[in-house]
């Protein structure tokens, strides 16, 4: 598998679109805000870069989270119908999402590819039934040439989000039955069956779009808490740690105490916060008895490396924070 050169384009893919730039500023100003008589703007003025550390360190070992909610950040994620459902169950967000009753564009992207192959000339927007029924067609007329394993890979993972399991083992098969429902699909469509109908034949796998906003509130306490652990699936996990090395980039202050939930649980209870790396990486020890997930102290670092590993490279693979 390790011949594989399109890798990329089956997994899901995170893009942070706009954000609050002095959010931790806001979100320190007004933590003393609530301790403080002074107005917010004096408070806001004097907040210095040390003094900003000093009162998101301050929050995160009180737990006070209001004045987290005082920011927003604003992210696309193309992943599958298995993930957005799970994205969508956080409810302190927003969301808009490419609708599947009315956009085939991912689908119709993987069939231009498939033309190309049999050196069949694919319309971009289909005009008709019939045009549909060239599409069921051709996808068929391609599985007859038993293409292999890597080619399949490169053709279906344009249009869908392929598990890591099925990559390690060279699942041909799983590969063709994605094809086989899509020709279904457009041949639905042919028969004038409408997308809201047709659209209940498809797998989950699909690629869909959908932007989010949360606050820091949401993503510090509950989504990447939740979603980075490594009980969680393993596609939403590898969104969750995406988004959070994004999010400690930009505002490494806010984020840098931010992981699984044993890692909110161990900074709630430390006298001195510790970030995420320096616990995967061994430079604070965890003081907890068990984590949530009632892993026991002396597993918890094991667990926690297994979570940041990407879910495609278990073959061996380390994690990027080791």
């Amino acid at each position: 598998m390790q011949k594989i050169l399109n890798i990329e384009k089956v997994k899901p893919r995170v893009k942070l679109i706009q954000y609050i730039g002095n959010a931790p500023r806001i979100i320190a100003s007004a933590g003393k805000l609530t301790l403080s008589p002074k107005e917010f703007q004096e408070i806001y003025d004097r907040m210095t870069h040390e003094k900003i550390n000093i009162w998101i360190k301050e929050l995160v070992r009180r737990g006070h989270g209001s004045p987290l909610e005082h920011s927003i950040y604003i992210f696309e994620v193309t992943c599958s119908r298995v993930a957005s459902h799970q994205l969508v169950r956080h409810r302190i967000a927003s969301y808009t999402q490419l609708s599947q009753r009315y956009s085939d564009k991912y689908l119709r992207r993987m069939v231009r590819m498939i033309g190309e192959k049999i050196d069949i000339d694919i319309l971009d927007k289909p005009g008709g039934r019939r045009d549909y029924l060239e599409y069921s067609t051709a996808i068929m007329k391609y599985l007859d040439m038993d293409p292999g394993f890597e080619e399949l890979l490169d053709i279906v993972g344009e249009a869908f989000i392929i598990p890591p399991t099925i990559i390690g083992r060279g699942d041909k098969g799983f590969m063709e039955k994605l094809l086989e429902s899509i020709a279904s699909y457009y041949r639905l469509l042919g028969l004038g069956i409408p997308y809201e109908d047709a659209r209940f034949i498809l797998p989950q796998a699909v690629k869909t779009k959908i932007l989010v906003s949360m606050n820091a509130r949401e993503l510090i306490e509950n989504f990447l808490p939740l979603r980075m652990c490594s009980h969680a699936q393993w596609e939403i996990r590898y969104i969750a740690w995406r988004l959070w090395r994004i999010l400690a980039e930009i505002h490494p202050t806010l984020f840098k105490y931010t992981g699984p939930r044993c890692v909110l649980n161990e900074n709630r209870v430390r006298g001195e916060p510790c970030g995420l790396e320096d616990l995967i990486n061994g430079r604070c020890n965890f003081t907890i008895e068990r984590c949530p997930e009632l892993v026991p102290r002396s597993g918890i670092r094991n667990c926690l490396l297994h979570a940041s590993r990407d879910p495609w490279s278990l073959m061996g693979g380390r994690s990027d924070l080791e």
